[in-house]
């Protein structure tokens, strides 16, 4: 079964990808911490709390971006948003420059009645 293209979005490729990165970090840490001079047990503990460390700034990272209100979605929502408003408001303002200017000014009067109500 194929996968949907996506913009930039992690699909289940690039997550597995992700996780197998994060799988060699922790081998090479470990490695990299005995070669330190750190003993076995010790290298395996330091390797964990790098892993740990990148899992939280990762996560942290997230949540800063749920807060703030960037993300990918909400950013496309509000891109979309903005260019939708555009095009109508070009769209309506050409429907009314073709208008006749006695047709503009009977709209006009029509949109300020219904703007104001008649109170009871």
């Amino acid at each position: 079964m194929s996968q949907p293209a996506t913009a930039g979005g992690i699909t289940r490729g690039k997550a597995l990808l992700i996780g197998l990165a994060l799988f060699a970090v922790g081998g090479a840490g470990y490695w990299g911490f005995q070669a330190a001079g750190l003993e076995g047990f010790s290298a395996g503990i330091a390797a964990q709390l790098l892993l740990v460390a990148i899992v939280v700034v990762w996560t942290g990272s997230y949540l800063l971006r749920v807060v703030t209100g960037n993300m990918t979605y909400m950013e496309q929502r509000r891109r979309y948003r903005s260019a939708y408003e555009s095009a109508t408001d070009e769209e309506l303002q050409k429907r009314f420059d073709a208008l006749s200017p006695e047709e503009q000014a009977q709209l006009l009067q029509e949109m300020g009645e219904s703007a104001n109500p008649p109170t009871p």
